[in-house]
């Protein structure tokens, strides 16, 4: 089996250096906060990849009028900027569209608080670029916006795509895939509970660095297993998938935490996004699984040199992602010292 997840391998490589912050990698967020019949507070986060003069900007119906002199600043590695806004009859009703040169590369996540209190998330794309404030989108809206964000949120996650390809690599019999994947689902979909909710968190630059330092823990112990040797990874790979599995579920979290949630909505959004996230990974899971059964079918040979790209791309990528992230982190250390 091992020999045979090549091609995904490859096509992988494609895209993984020019995205070399893996995870890090964060969504536009839009938050439109209702405080009077016709006047709205927003704010504004573009992530550093992206810049806040002349990239993908919102549009909001061409009678709405900015009240307040922007204000703007950097936190956490994005760009804010917060001002107010007048709109005569109100939102509700009327479109918001994105416009820029980079409206067509960003996701863009909006979340519009009303006076009565009542929350509507709603997902920009490059497939569906506008959206019609609605003054209640309704349960299954909602839900189908929460499980795509949980969706999205893995399949751009590189990092977490590596580590479930490492286990596949690692692990040959079918029932213990089973059991180790099972693991490492139940694992970060504690941690995504537990943050989510607020009753524990992990501080990013050292969450980072820990779960690329997971993924560079399974090349050797990959290269390990097929030179014959064994240790406790290739005998139990279910309990490093549900030890790493808990890093990786504080990193899943940010990608709802983003979101800026009141309390109320989190417990569905919760449920939603963690379906969402699951959905991605057996997506991911089942692709690989339907190349080797392609493979074997077609009977195709790999250059040796071929077969071991995947462990490489691996461990290599892992290593570089574990020294940039701790570089990183001290450098933020450093900084908060002085």
């Amino acid at each position: 089996m091992k020999k045979i997840i090549i091609a995904f391998a490859l096509c992988l490589l494609l895209g993984i250096f020019h995205r070399a912050q893996a995870h890090e990698l964060q969504p536009v967020y839009l938050e439109v906060d209702q405080t009077g019949t016709e006047t709205y507070e927003v704010l504004w986060k573009v992530p550093a990849r992206l810049d806040l003069q002349t990239g993908v900007e919102p549009q909001f119906p061409s009678d709405c009028k900015i009240t307040s002199t922007p204000t703007r600043y950097t936190l956490a590695g994005a760009q804010i900027e917060r001002f107010a806004i007048t709109c005569p009859g109100g939102l509700i009703g009327h479109a918001l569209t994105l416009t820029g040169p980079a409206a067509p590369v960003a996701d863009v996540f909006i979340q519009f608080k009303q006076l009565n209190g009542k929350i509507a998330v709603f997902r920009l794309n490059p497939a569906n670029p506008s959206v019609v404030f609605s003054a209640s989108p309704g349960l299954l809206t909602q839900s189908i916006t929460y499980i795509k964000v949980g969706v999205t949120h893995i399949l751009t996650g590189v990092d977490h795509l590596l580590f479930v390809l490492g286990l596949l690599l690692l692990v040959h019999d079918g029932w213990m895939l089973v059991k180790t994947i099972t693991a490492f689902t139940i694992a970060h979909s504690i941690t995504l509970a537990v943050a989510t909710l607020g009753y524990a968190s992990a501080p990013l630059p050292p969450l980072y660095a820990a779960i690329a330092l997971s993924i560079l823990f399974l090349g050797p112990e990959i290269m390990r297993e097929r030179r014959g040797e064994t240790s406790v990874t290739i005998r139990h790979p279910w309990i490093v998938a549900f030890s790493f599995g808990l890093l990786h579920g504080f990193g899943f979290a940010s990608g709802l935490v983003d979101l800026g949630l009141a309390r109320s909505e989190i417990p569905w959004a919760l449920l939603c996004f963690n379906v969402g996230v699951e959905i991605g990974q057996l997506f991911f899971v089942a692709l690989i699984l339907l190349l080797v059964r392609s493979f074997l079918a077609l009977e195709i040979r790999w250059p040796r040199w071929v077969q071991a790209l995947p462990v490489y791309t691996i461990g290599t990528l892992g290593a570089y992602w574990t020294i940039q992230r701790t570089v990183i982190l001290l450098q933020a250390v450093l900084i908060h010292r002085s």
